[in-house]
């Protein structure tokens, strides 16, 4: 299957790649705006590859992707706060299946609205957020709370390293809703909170604790609809340097001050100069999932799940539900459906637990006490 991944040079796409070089029935194709750069990376990797310059915003964009006989697009080219749906709709009218790492809340949630139709008539599948959030977030819950009665609350904070590589444009996505208000399900209704501000203390498995600020991300929508019931889904990030963290909450209340109209537009500044707090931080990052609900007996229960990066290996995180997704397109599963979806259900826990191991990832399940208070002010 002639695979090309959008943005294949970049700091995602170039992982994607170099995971799916040489899998069995894929053809790759590295893709961007630069020739010269997907070339060069193209004959770096240890199978046959090739580098091909793609301009999405092309009228014929979609006859660029038929020309190329490409059967797979996997679009890692953010950020996707602000995109619209030209990609996935040239995906489409080329007639191949769609797989995008976005994380932007509208891009995502509103993806099998706007996309479905098109991809079944195509007979092709498309997902949307095959990526940290909402693939392995939802399949972290669905393990958690696998034979409950019902679920009360979600609660899941990402804590990368300070090491570990960082994407200009994942900068920027964040930064889009730094202080701005986000739309969070609380006490079984729709209350707006500020993005970034009013960091928490959040305790970790393998890490010190730290203290994370809410993101504006799919999960926040889609896991009120999913699971039925639940009465609070919340999601933070814990930044390791608190000066940094701090520094995002200061851009958070500039914002909602007024003094601040577009924090994204700091990005470049930010993501150059972010590596003079490297010294202080670590190369560790993980993850933290906390459900809280009723058991199969009936009883209160609380259970969290934390994985544990080393190695400044956390942005492989992002990258394994594509990975792991276009291997089973390659292999023509037939339980992948027809049509467009966000990326909740289509993978199991178990079926990242190999690309774990490859990166020496630990995790840990814990049922907690109830009495606990593992998220503090």
């Amino acid at each position: 299957m002639k695979t090309l991944v959008l943005g294949g040079y970049g700091n995602f796409g170039t992982r994607i790649c170099r995971a799916l070089a040489g899998s069995p029935g894929i053809e790759l194709l590295v893709a961007g705006r630069d020739a010269q750069r997907a070339t060069v990376f193209a004959s770096s990797l240890d199978a046959a590859a090739s580098g091909v310059r793609i301009d999405v915003q092309a009228a014929d964009f979609a006859g660029t992707l038929r020309g190329l006989g490409v059967k797979l697009v996997i679009h890692t080219a953010g950020p996707f706060q602000n995109q619209d749906y030209r990609v996935p709709q040239a995906v489409a009218a080329a007639g191949a299946h769609y797989i995008d790492l976005a994380d932007g809340r509208r891009f995502v949630c509103d993806f099998p609205a706007a996309l479905d139709a098109a991809f079944r008539k195509a007979g092709r599948t498309a997902v949307s957020g095959a990526s940290t959030v909402p693939a392995l977030s939802s399949a972290v819950v669905d393990h958690l709370a696998d034979g409950w009665q019902g679920i009360r609350s979600i609660d899941i904070c990402i804590a990368p390293a300070q090491g570990a590589p960082r994407g200009e444009a994942t900068l920027a996505g964040v930064l889009a809703y730094c202080g701005a208000p986000i739309r969070v399900w609380q006490g079984g209704r729709w209350v707006e909170l500020p993005g970034w501000a009013d960091p928490v203390k959040v305790e970790f498995a393998r890490m010190k604790p730290r203290r994370g600020a809410l993101c504006d991300i799919p999960d926040l929508e889609l896991f009120p609809a999913r699971y039925a019931g639940v009465q609070s889904v919340m999601f933070r990030a814990a930044l390791e340097v608190g000066l940094t963290q701090r520094a995002f909450a200061f851009l958070a209340f500039m914002h909602r001050a007024g003094l601040l109209s577009a924090p994204q537009k700091l990005a470049p500044l930010l993501h150059a100069t972010g590596g003079l707090f490297d010294a202080l931080g670590t190369a560790l990052g993980g993850m933290a999932v906390r459900v809280e609900g009723t058991d199969a007996q009936g009883r209160p229960a609380r259970r969290a799940w934390h994985i544990a990066a080393d190695d400044n290996h956390g942005p492989e995180i992002p990258c394994m539900a594509a990975i792991l997704l276009a291997r089973r397109l390659a292999n023509g599963d037939p339980t992948l459906p027809v049509g467009a979806h966000a990326c909740t259900g289509l993978l199991g826990l178990s079926e990242f637990g190999p690309e774990f191991a490859r990166w020496g990832m630990v995790t840990d399940v814990v049922d907690e006490e109830r009495s606990e208070s593992p998220v503090t002010r």
